[in-house]
């Protein structure tokens, strides 16, 4: 059976908005059948998030999240800052949003939604946490939940968690932990 071919050829664009975190891209595709159109793409620099455990619990983050208007309740999380390699931006996320430092283990990186953001998140675990806080952001008001691991796990399962990267490390880590 032959092959498909299914790329897109970018023809030309232009930036819409470039902010703080993000940009926004239009661009001019040619489609594989020879047609043109149009790709609204979101630009961002990635990020990463982090499960830490402590003491057979994993350390949530609780805060208001104003793209959705409501409190959610996830891990800890951050966007890179430019060339910032993922592990030392889990050290200093982790440091920042809950006060801890620990041992890094890369556990899956992932596109959050392909469908129109290039956005990387890479997920890491921590472990043998000790205490060596950061200053938080100055635009962040959060507050560390602890929650016993098998308990994290079952509302994971449950999908009791709304914030996908928190469910998928959640499981990652379990599939590990076996």
């Amino acid at each position: 059976m032959e092959k498909q071919n299914r790329q897109e050829e970018r023809l030309d664009g232009e930036v819409l908005f470039e902010g703080r975190m993000l940009r926004l891209d239009r661009d001019r595709v040619r489609l594989p059948n020879g047609h043109e159109s149009t790709r609204e793409v979101v630009r961002h620099p990635g990020a990463v998030g982090i499960i830490a455990i402590l003491d057979q619990q994993v350390l949530l983050v609780r805060q208001y999240r104003y793209a959705i208007a409501q409190e959610t309740l996830e891990i800890p999380a951050g966007k890179l800052d430019p060339q910032e390699p993922p592990l030392d931006c889990a050290v200093r996320e982790l440091r920042e949003e809950t006060g801890y430092r620990g041992s890094m283990e890369h556990i899956g990186t992932f596109y959050t939604t392909p469908g129109f953001t290039d956005e990387v998140m890479h997920l890491f675990l921590a472990r043998d946490l000790v205490w060596d806080p950061l200053t938080p952001d100055d635009d962040e008001f959060i507050e560390v939940e602890k929650i016993a691991w098998d308990e994290a796990v079952q509302r994971a399962k449950q999908n009791e968690f709304i914030d996908a990267k928190t469910i998928l490390g959640i499981l990652l880590v379990q599939g590990r932990m076996g």
